[in-house]
């Protein structure tokens, strides 16, 4: 049985599934509060706050997509689950790429959705302890994250948002193979022909403010991606 502790945001607008979901994870220990519409469910989630949010696609006055969208803006950990009569992959492929967990096809069993609700709490967790680090050491550099700040001795290049994420990707898999698509989706959001283009001119930029350490280089992989090499 779940802690009282994990707090649940459901947002169903179909009263007769609304009840269901509410009383089963009730019975399971989740403190749950329900919302028929995506208006209410955003003003609770700005007013409370919860450990998992559990979204109806298809909803009045705010659609379920709208409110995952505008959760997004302002916070990127609290787990998502879409609830959706939808089954085409376009809509899973669009809640994925609004930031959701996980994604369950109506009707479903309360077992699976349980199962679903548990592993994604289980990622969310395991995220949480293992936060990355947010400053390295690049060759003779120390890159700080958090400041967007690239120093050499007594000389520093302010970074800008996305040349940072990009370092920190490549020092998080330094010396290793950061693959191309994986460092699109985490930074651009979606791998295509215009954000790959996008990527190479940070690339560029950044093998520009590392080549005063001949230690340091940014490899192309050819058919994989990039890697930081460091002879440190």
């Amino acid at each position: 049985m779940m802690m009282k502790s994990q707090r649940v945001l459901l947002l169903e607008d179909d009263e007769n599934l609304g009840s269901i979901l509410e009383e089963h994870l009730q019975m399971q220990g989740f403190d749950v509060l329900r919302c028929r519409n995506g208006v209410e469910g955003l003003d609770a989630f700005k007013r409370e706050q919860f450990t998992l949010c559990l979204v109806d696609v298809m909803m009045p006055r705010k659609d379920g997509f709208t409110f995952a969208r505008e959760v997004r803006q302002a916070d990127q950990e609290t787990p998502l689950i879409f609830l959706t009569a939808k089954s085409l992959k376009e809509d899973k492929i669009e809640g994925f790429k609004l930031g959701c967990d996980d994604y369950l096809t109506k009707p479903f069993s309360m077992e699976e959705l349980l199962l679903r609700i548990n592993a994604v709490l289980r990622r969310s967790r395991q995220q949480a302890r293992e936060e990355p680090p947010t400053e390295f050491t690049v060759g003779n550099f120390h890159f700080d994250y958090t400041r967007q700040l690239l120093t050499l001795g007594k000389e520093e290049q302010r970074l800008t948002p996305k040349e940072a994420d990009l370092l920190r990707l490549l020092c998080l898999h330094k010396n290793q193979t950061l693959e191309r698509g994986h460092a699109l989706e985490q930074i651009w959001g979606e791998d295509s022909y215009f954000s790959g283009r996008s990527m190479d001119v940070f690339v560029s930029k950044l093998r520009k403010y590392l080549k005063a350490d001949q230690s340091v280089e940014i490899m192309s992989i050819h058919g994989k991606g990039l890697r930081l090499v460091t002879n440190e």
